[in-house]
């Protein structure tokens, strides 16, 4: 096959604007969205914008080609399918939407690493969209170039384009397309700037596989030997305040690779969620919120132009996107070497997890896969009841290839570093969400730091009957009850049947992935029992 002329489509999308603002650095992106209407600067000079009825991705309207490449590679029981033919109408009608608009183009790299690195450049008739991937991925510079090996990626971007269903093979007016043949990426119908950064990511976890990097959604932060520490977790586990350590430099918060050399960052920004965020408990993340050319999304503001974080108004998923290296703290190059410490962050509302457990690597492999945590529903509804919440490799929404593929990478390269892997709880103790309370943050970096730092290498384990994995009997600085839940249990029956209803969730989970994956390192129902 022909490889693709990314070159030729952005010289044609540039020639047809009316004018063309190319690689505009952020004060000049400002200006230009407060021009177009797009946004207000903050008090602190943040601009800040709203994203209309999408707060949030739309997965339901994101597709992939399906092509001779595709068809057997992709798992298409988690992606939307597109045929080649629709796809370029789309891009066809696209095209002609943007012709005779004022357009910006970011030229852009993803991957800090130069073996594996990635060409982007995103086309957009929104400043504030431009500004928003050039604070996320990494700009180029005098000393940062794109290497000879670097993958080119076009983005091209109409968050005002209504899609046709019948037209263009979408559900709705709204359209994420993604070809991964081509590396074309088509964005329609949504103003969530979140939609260019994840489909960035959905291409890297593509084509890393078979280019050796095993990628991961994931932070990532740099101990005083120079290793790296991965910290993998849903939405609400702690995973950015966890990783944002002072004494640990940030590799980054979100998306990282990890190749044979080590670990990189496939971005060059950060894109935290600022839902209820205090100076107090994230300094870092608060003061980048305060600075010229970050973009809030989102925000509610009071009646002075000062962020409102605690309004949820318009959505809870409020967030910045602001350059890494605004930060204090960021490790040199976004690169780190080979892990020695992998941590799996859950915050189990049921209340049945120990605090932290040490885990096989086969048992690593399996909480990879099912990627747990547990959410609380709505209060309005009077709802209390824990809810169960899987997604594989703790982003199955960006992950195209089956789990088992990404599973398998995981194994080889836990069998070739000896990283050791760590299951941490920041969830419930005492009993269930309702019953019980939350672990506090102080006893949860106790156990954080004496697992990062190796002092439980050799440290007295007991075995969990449940969960086959081990769980220290005592760490400084904690009580000993506090690591064993079924003690700080009012009623250990309760308890059990509590732990017997988990396992029972994760062994369902699991088999959806079918003979591929290995359901026996994970718990039992059986061991439940006794």
């Amino acid at each position: 096959m022909t490889a693709f002329d990314h070159d030729a489509l952005r010289t044609a999308l540039s020639a047809a604007a009316t004018s063309l603002s190319d690689n505009a650095n952020a004060p000049a992106l400002v200006a230009a969205s407060l021009g177009q209407g797009h946004g207000v600067l903050t008090a602190d000079g943040a601009l800040s914008v709203t994203t209309g009825a999408y707060t949030g991705r739309s997965p339901k309207d994101k597709f992939i080609v399906r092509d001779a490449r595709t068809d057997a590679s992709v798992w298409w029981d988690n992606s939307g399918a597109m045929s080649p033919d629709h796809f370029d109408v789309l891009l066809a009608d696209i095209r002609a939407h943007l012709g005779g608009q004022s357009l910006y183009r970011q030229d852009l790299l993803a991957g800090a690493d130069p073996r594996h690195q990635y060409d982007v450049t995103v086309v957009t008739p929104s400043a504030w969209h431009a500004l928003f991937i050039r604070n996320l991925l990494i700009r180029r510079g005098e000393d940062i170039a794109a290497s000879d090996a670097a993958m080119p990626v076009t983005i091209v971007h109409a968050p005002h384009f209504k899609a046709d269903p019948a037209r263009h093979g979408s559900r709705t007016e709204t359209v994420i397309a993604l070809d991964m043949t081509r590396n074309l990426v088509l964005i329609a119908g949504t103003l969530y700037a979140g939609e260019i950064k994840k489909s960035v990511f959905s291409l890297f976890n593509f084509h890393a596989p078979a280019r050796g990097v095993l990628p991961m959604h994931c932070s990532a932060n740099l101990g005083p030997d120079g290793e790296a520490a991965l910290f993998f977790g849903l939405s609400g586990t702690g995973k950015t305040t966890l990783s944002n350590d002072p004494a640990r430099p940030l590799i980054g918060d979100d998306e990282h690779g990890w190749s044979e050399d080590g670990v990189f960052n496939l971005e060059g920004g950060c894109y935290a969620k600022t839902v209820k965020l205090s100076a107090s408990a994230e300094p870092e993340i608060f003061a980048a919120t305060r600075r010229f050319g970050t973009v809030l999304e989102n925000v509610v503001l009071n009646a002075h132009n000062v962020p409102a974080f605690d309004d949820v108004t318009l959505t809870e998923n409020t967030r910045a996107a602001y350059p890494l290296d605004v930060l204090p703290s960021v490790a040199r190059g976004g690169v780190g070497g080979t892990p020695r410490t992998i941590v799996f962050l859950t915050a189990d509302a049921f209340g049945v997890l120990p605090p932290l457990a040490r885990l096989t690597p086969d048992q690593a492999v399996y909480h990879f896969l099912s990627g747990y945590t547990a959410k609380v529903a709505g209060t309005e509804r009077g709802i209390t009841e824990p809810q169960a919440t899987f997604s594989a490799c703790f982003g199955a929404p960006f992950m195209p290839l089956h789990p088992s593929v990404y599973g398998q990478m995981l194994a080889e390269r836990l069998r070739t570093s000896g990283a050791q892997a760590w299951l941490l709880n920041t969830g419930w103790t005492g009993g269930a969400y309702g019953q019980g309370k939350r672990i506090d943050i102080a006893s949860t970096r106790l156990l954080l730091s004496a697992a990062l730092d190796g002092a439980l290498d050799h440290a007295d384990m007991r075995f969990d009957p449940l969960f086959g994995f081990e769980v220290p009997l005592n760490v400084p600085g904690i009580d000993e009850r506090l690591l064993d839940p079924r003690r700080t249990w009012p009623d250990p029956e309760l308890y059990d049947a509590q732990a017997t209803r988990l396992v029972g969730l994760f062994r369902a989970n699991f088999e959806k992935f079918g003979p591929e994956a290995d359901a026996e390192a994970g718990p039992r129902l059986q061991m439940a029992a006794e």
